[in-house]
């Protein structure tokens, strides 16, 4: 298993990667080529995919922040290339939506029938309703694209707030590894403090023994001196 710091990054890459071809291919396939519900259905995947791939983005993010600051400025160009690939394709996506939604207002029974007068500048009344109706589905689906930008800022920030957090810990816990070096090294000097002490209480020890001797031997010296002249 790859325990090198870039491998998780490395692998949500090739995921997004992945998943931006199945998004290529649909779209250049029956999301533009397919007609009826089998676009619909096509054009429905690719939303889905587009969230996959901007959420792989997000883990890039994540992954970047526990990459070396040597390595880091070339990773950081390729999340700015893979998030210059997802707009494109959401950008693409929105247009096909677009044409769907005029190709189903023109593919309607009567659309194009009657003729404009002087009362009815837009034609029969049919005309404006089908026209009224697709006005109303393309600003439904502005609302939602917009809905959909703005769910993305709110996780965009709370991705930032999570990645301000883990830096936070992480600086927590590099402190705590510090005090936990300098008690170590508080601990070693202490210990050999202790053993220095230790070895000189022994040699004074050796030393009173050696004099006790001594003068005990002195004592003798003279009781016998005394005792025999």
């Amino acid at each position: 298993m790859d325990t090198s710091p870039t491998s998780l990054f490395d692998s949500y890459e090739q995921d997004f990667k992945q998943i931006i071809q199945s998004i290529r291919e649909k779209l250049e396939g029956d999301a533009k080529d397919a007609q009826g519900e089998q676009r619909k259905a096509a054009l429905r995947r690719v939303e889905m995919e587009l969230d996959e791939a901007d959420e792989m983005i997000s883990q890039m993010e994540i992954e970047i922040q526990g990459i070396p600051q040597s390595l880091r400025p070339s990773y950081q160009a390729r999340i700015k290339a893979s998030k210059a690939d997802l707009q494109r394709y959401k950008k693409l996506s929105k247009e096909q939506h677009a044409q769907l939604s005029r190709s189903e207002l023109l593919s309607r029974p009567g659309a194009g029938v009657g003729t404009p007068t002087s009362d009815e500048p837009y034609g029969a009344t049919s005309d404006r309703t089908r026209l009224l109706a697709g006005t109303a589905l393309l600003e439904d689906g502005s609302r939602r694209l917009l809905e959909s930008q703005r769910i993305a800022l709110e996780t965009e920030e709370q991705g930032a707030d999570i990645l301000r957090s883990l830096r936070g810990q992480r600086e927590q816990i590099q402190n705590a590894r510090d005090t936990l070096q300098r008690a170590d090294t508080s601990i070693d000097r202490a210990s050999g403090t202790l053993k220095k002490m230790i070895r000189r209480m022994y040699q004074q020890r050796f030393v009173t023994a050696a004099i006790v001797v001594v003068l005990v031997l002195l004592i003798l010296i003279i009781l016998w001196a005394k005792l025999w002249r």
